[in-house]
């Protein structure tokens, strides 16, 4: 018998370690070949991770909760055959040139972070001596913050046995205190000291109950802080008539469903026009790296999902130029039937250079939708409504019944200005008003 190390596998491209939630057998269980054994998360989804080899589990080396990097060794199995053994301990983490090895097409930038914050772990000494421990994503942030080593030791780890998670991390820069100017402590000699009111804690009253967040729910408040953090949101908003989409969908929403099994929804078209704008506006398809503008070959367009659970994904759907309307229905179908069935795969959530988001699922006129980090713009469609509209004609203005709908566009005005954010609101509204009712699908 051998001794069969099982690795965390690639879980595509920017994400560097996952977190262990449970696994689906004890030691001691034998498995066979391709078994889901252990259920992970990520910052982006959940997903198991099978074994490619038949055999007993006999350690298992990552526990609930804890942290396990790339490459790194979570349970050694039992196998038949000759081999070397190995011992009853984690490898070392993947360097950087074998996981660049493994992401052949990984972004430079996140190739780039990884390597400072290995370099950053390296300088630092891993905080030998100590029982600190960082993950690479929370050295990543702590170094891109510029946080010290005694900010580090000061941070209380929510993490197993204290360790320091990248909501320790994130929670504590949104509360950090920068610095005072040595200019501003001067001219504050001559001023009592006041000391700044605290918080007032939470009260509760009888029959309040307490219920605390989940881990998706935490990773979307991180998210959401730290996009009004970093990006000043504009918001523009317009009405359009979209009588024609209405009209068109209704013609053929039946025989696409007969033809091809889909149904046939207005999220497509709304795609549909929101590529050609950005075909227009190439410069909304865009990410800012620090006075740096990156502007994006592909287009591919995130579609924000909700959960039965309430929760929040934004599953990707590629290459969306390059999809007819019918291939755009196809892809919408399966990335959002996968979504609400936890289906989804890891590189299925990443990637995304502009994100819509369909509030009027919700009965919702419109909304200020929050900017999903790196990209600069997201859109947000409200609910479809029939409205008495002024109509021009040749024989004067008229008034009649029409489909209306709200759109707001919510954009970074570090790099979109009113000008770039509203023409391209307009052209994506003029795209759907004037909706070609001969379009094939």
């Amino acid at each position: 018998m051998a001794e069969y190390k099982l690795l965390l596998p690639s879980m595509g491209e920017g994400v560097m370690e996952a977190t262990i939630i449970s696994w689906l057998f004890n030691e001691g269980d034998s498995v066979k070949e391709d078994d889901s054994v252990v259920e992970i998360a990520t910052d982006k989804v959940d997903s198991d991770v099978p074994t490619p080899v038949s055999g007993k589990i006999i350690k298992i080396l990552k526990q609930k909760d804890e942290v396990a990097k790339i490459g790194e060794a979570i349970a050694i199995l039992e196998v038949a055959g000759a081999g070397d053994e190995v011992a009853n301990q984690p490898q070392e983490p993947k360097s950087v040139e074998e996981i660049k090895t493994d992401l052949p097409h990984a972004d430079p930038e996140v190739v780039k972070g990884l390597e400072a914050a290995m370099e950053s772990s390296k300088s630092s000494g891993g905080f030998e001596g100590s029982d600190l421990y960082l993950s690479p994503l929370v050295k990543s942030i702590a170094q891109n913050e510029n946080i010290s080593d005694s900010e580090l030791q000061s941070i209380k780890g929510s993490g197993l046995e204290g360790r320091i998670t990248k909501e320790d991390i994130l929670s504590f820069v949104a509360n950090r205190t920068a610095p005072t100017p040595p200019q501003a402590v001067v001219a504050q000699v001559s001023v009592a000291a006041t000391p700044a009111p605290a918080s007032a804690a939470i009260k509760l009253a009888q029959g309040d109950e307490i219920i605390q967040m989940d881990r998706v729910r935490k990773i979307i408040a991180d998210a959401m802080v730290n996009s009004k953090r970093t990006s000043p949101h504009v918001t523009s908003f317009i009405e359009t008539d979209v009588t024609n989409v209405v009209r068109w969908r209704t013609k053929h929403k039946d025989i696409f469903e007969k033809r091809e099994g889909e149904k046939l929804t207005y999220m497509p078209i709304f795609v549909h026009a929101i590529v050609k704008a950005i075909q227009d506006f190439p410069l909304i398809n865009v990410s800012v790296d620090g006075d740096k503008i990156i502007k994006k070959k592909n287009i591919n367009i995130g579609m924000a999902t909700a959960l039965p659970d309430g929760n929040l994904i934004v599953p990707v759907i590629k290459n969306a130029d390059q999809l007819s309307l019918s291939g755009l229905a196809k892809a919408i179908n399966d990335l959002a039937y996968r979504a609400r069935n936890k289906k989804l795969r890891p590189e299925d959530t990443q990637g995304a250079t502009y994100t819509i988001s369909n509030v009027g699922g919700f009965g919702n006129l419109m909304g200020t939708p929050i900017i999903p980090q790196p990209q600069v713009a997201i859109l947000a469609v409200g609910a479809i409504v029939k409205k008495p509209a002024v109509l021009e004609t040749k024989d004067g203005d008229v008034i009649a019944i029409r489909n209306l709908m709200f759109m707001s566009h919510s954009y970074d005005h570090r790099v979109v200005d009113g000008s770039l954010g509203g023409m391209f609101l307009k052209h994506v509204h003029d795209y759907l008003q004037n909706w070609d009712m001969n379009t094939e699908i």
